[in-house]
């Protein structure tokens, strides 16, 4: 059993997690498998720090324990881990449903003006300025390359400029010309290959639009990155260079 993760209090309270738990927690998370010591202490206590912050809630009779919260928090931290959690102010909600999916209300209208009212199954959404909702995964490692936590919070970090287009807020030292170019250069490329049906690297979803296309991305960086690197480097290079991490052992210097 995890050690009981308390909130905070003022004064300042600060949860305890045993080593052992949060060993048996990382051990299912390969995406973490880069991290040296110091990162790894770093980021578990963004993790602490985001449990302290966000409001865990089930959905669907599903109840998240302490595992499932601590692994999401692992996870979600992951991408802000040099990027600072103030990247995730300004909501708070994290809605967790059972394995399998849920359904979300789609609106969509046609070309003759007609509107379409239908359900689509989803594994995870994110609101601009609200919650996000996820699909527990109860075992992160069987499905190679897909990470729905990281999906989302792709989404949230995306949304800070006000738009879903695949060019979230840069850090200092990225261009955004060199952003631009190079995502849309793959994007497009991408978008070809499965309209021809090519064999594809990251599933076909990250055709349906360039928001989806960085989504899809981030998850490959950190949970399938060597082909990543080999289809699109300038994008793996990019993304180094944003999360301001190295998924993959860097290549040594020509000479």
């Amino acid at each position: 059993m995890l050690t009981q993760i308390k909130r905070w209090l003022w004064p300042a309270v600060i949860p305890t997690v045993s080593e052992s738990d949060w060993r048996a927690v990382e051990r299912t998370l390969p995406c973490l498998n880069h991290l040296d010591h110091a990162e790894r202490e770093a980021l578990r206590a963004l993790a602490l720090a985001f449990l302290d912050r966000k409001v865990f809630s089930g959905a669907q009779g599903f109840e998240p324990d302490n595992a499932a919260r601590l692994s999401i928090a692992l996870q979600a931290c992951l991408l802000v881990l040099k990027l600072g959690l103030h990247a995730y102010d300004g909501w708070e909600g994290v809605i967790v449903y059972p394995p399998g999916g849920f359904m979300i209300p789609q609106r969509r209208q046609d070309a003759a003006g007609v509107v379409h009212e239908y359900e689509q199954e989803a594994l995870g959404q994110a609101w601009d300025d609200g919650p996000v909702l996820l699909t527990w995964a109860d075992d992160p490692t069987r499905d190679a390359g897909i990470n729905v936590v990281i999906h989302e919070f792709a989404h949230k970090l995306d949304m800070l400029d006000g738009h879903v287009d695949g060019r979230p807020p840069l850090p200092p030292g990225i261009r955004p010309e060199a952003w631009r170019h190079s995502f849309s250069r793959a994007y497009a490329d991408f978008c070809a290959r499965a309209d021809s049906g090519l064999p594809l690297f990251m599933d076909a979803y990250a055709a349906e639009d360039p928001g989806e296309f960085f989504a899809m991305c981030c998850e490959v960086f950190f949970c399938k990155p060597v082909p990543l690197r080999a289809h699109y480097p300038d994008v793996y290079a990019l993304l180094c260079g944003y999360f301001q991490q190295h998924p993959l052992p860097e290549p040594p210097p020509p000479g």
